[in-house]
């Protein structure tokens, strides 16, 4: 550890009530399957209420695509036990269907039969519904039902002071802090992929006949031997025009002002497409991204936003509130998709990325040493003799990994010590056996038990879905709770219904609007 490390770990634990107050969220992506395992036709049940305004259970690409969104929780059992009580009321709620409990999709139709997701007649309803339509031309629909678990992580706004972090101001220090912490979760989210990546596999019919480098498990189900997580591989969003963006983590100023050009700059094969066909709107323009969502990464910096507000421009006003983790897959033996010491451990290693020496990326920003090494243990993670770049030399990955362990493990300390008892070095601990052990790994442990069973990926998958909503109805919703999910269901209808007859403009003024309130970014704010 180094000298300044050891200074704000330090400072940290002197000032552990802190932590303490630290919040995180979950947004966990699922897909809605019928009795056999395919793709859901039906609409997004009523009694879920409003998949626009609802704050707990909405879609996301897909009209069969749930999200089930917690609130912000100061300790990780009542985030878990939130996110429990979510699933239990939606499984109690699925007549006859399941939630697919793996990253990678059911057993889906056709292209054009896959249904996007409908927000209703509202402007702010159909910018939703026409995004999707342009990643449907962009991406193609399949690529969208992948699935995965989103964590959102913030910190108290005084432990960025504690850090001795430049800026003149509270928002600076605070978005000079989260913004090496994305550089630090840059070089190190290897890790993540290797201990919890949970995607090795996938049905045979997701590649639509493609050329690809999978190997055959079944006569369902392809694979990679050693990879962790096909769904953050190059399988789903090979795009040109995403491809060539290198945004960069040095300051949030670069950051901003690179994604501002991309979702202005006009992309040859999208103005070909156009805006519109036979009179209806297909995208939202033909830029490199129709808006910032559209930028797939395995980390955003964020900063919650209003109506109509433009993600850009609060980012620049405001600074960073938090940050998004997009690369954990969901967990096939969880019946909630995650684990409680997952959660754990990302807590910790978020922390120790914050305070860490967190150096500028030296060619350009573009960190590209360390997004080899995400894509190489994406494909090859559990791969015997496996090595990483490292400082310009090559390091093998079960030594780099125990390195990161015991340099994460103070950090773990230090929460245990703020929220008491010792579930965060347990659920550091528990990870240096999937490093001694391949096998140990959920990517590994999934394949096994395929193998096992004798069923392909997507009966196997079916089987295991079933029997986590079982579990999860097996213990239903106490009657206060399910009478509060029925009037925030009942509240989302009426505020959509409210919405809509509130809108007095056109949709096409709207959307003109709508880019109309991109503000390109100010000047570079202190960095660390």
């Amino acid at each position: 550890m180094t000298d300044i490390a050891a200074r704000r770990l330090a400072r940290l634990d002197a000032n552990r009530e802190l932590l303490a107050r630290t919040l995180r969220g979950i947004e966990k992506e699922g897909l809605r399957v019928d009795a056999r395992g395919h793709l859901a036709r039906t609409p997004h049940p009523v009694a879920l209420g409003s998949a626009l305004t609802h704050p707990r259970i909405t879609t996301d690409y897909s009209e069969a695509l749930l999200e089930l969104i917690t609130g912000t929780h100061d300790n990780v059992a009542a985030l878990v036990d939130e996110l429990r009580d979510i699933h239990r009321l939606v499984c109690s709620q699925l007549d006859g269907e399941l939630i697919w409990n793996q990253s990678m999709p059911a057993c889906l139709p056709e292209e054009a039969e896959i249904p996007i997701a409908w927000y209703g007649t509202s402007n702010t309803g159909m910018l939703k519904h026409v995004y999707r339509r342009g990643l449907a031309y962009r991406y193609g629909k399949t690529m969208q039902c992948i699935a995965g678990v989103h964590y959102n992580f913030s910190l108290d706004d005084r432990v960025w002071e504690l850090l001795d972090l430049p800026g003149d101001t509270e928002q600076d220090r605070r978005s000079a802090g989260y913004i090496g912490l994305i550089r630090n979760f840059t070089r190190y989210s290897w890790l993540l992929m290797y201990l919890f990546g949970s995607a090795p596999a996938l049905s045979r019919d997701f590649l639509r006949g493609r050329a690809h480098p999978l190997q055959s498990l079944d006569q369902d189900t392809l694979y990679l031997p050693y990879a962790t997580s096909l769904r953050m591989g190059d399988l789903g969003y090979q795009n040109k025009a995403q491809s060539q963006l290198k945004l960069c983590y040095n300051d949030l100023a670069t950051f901003l002002q690179r994604l501002h050009g991309a979702v202005t700059q006009p992309w040859p094969a999208y103005e070909a497409l156009g805006t519109h066909r036979d009179g209806e709107w297909i995208q939202l323009n033909t830029n490199v991204l129709q808006i910032e969502n559209e930028y797939y990464s395995s980390i955003r910096p964020k900063r919650a936003t209003g109506r109509c507000e433009r993600p850009i421009t609060a980012l620049a006003e405001r600074g960073v509130q938090y940050v998004e983790v997009r690369c954990l897959d969901i967990d096939p033996f969880e019946p909630v998709g995650i684990a409680a010491d997952t959660c754990r451990f990302v807590d910790a290693f978020l922390l120790f990325c914050a305070a860490s020496d967190s150096p500028y990326f030296e060619d350009g920003g573009f960190c590209t040493t360390s997004a080899g090494n995400f894509n190489l243990v994406v494909n090859e993670g559990r791969r015997p003799g496996i090595e990483l770049g490292r400082d310009g030399k090559s390091a093998g990955l079960p030594g780099w990994g125990k390195e990161l362990l015991d340099r994460i493990l103070p950090y773990a300390e230090v929460l245990d010590a703020a929220y008491g008892g010792q579930a965060y070095r347990a659920a550091v601990a528990a990870q240096a056996g999937k490093l001694e052990d391949p096998g140990a790994t959920p990517s590994a442990r999934l394949l096994a038990a395929m193998r096992e069973s004798g069923a392909g990926f997507l009966d196997y998958t079916l089987d295991q879905s079933r029997r986590h909503a079982q579990a999860l109805l097996s213990s239903p919703l106490p009657a206060e709770k399910t009478a509060a999910y029925a009037a925030m269901a009942r509240a989302s209808l009426d505020e959509q219904k409210a919405i809509e007859a509130s809108d007095t403009m056109d949709f096409d003024t709207y959307v003109l609007r709508y880019h109309q309130a991109l503000k390109a970014p100010g000047t570079q704010v202190p960095q660390v």
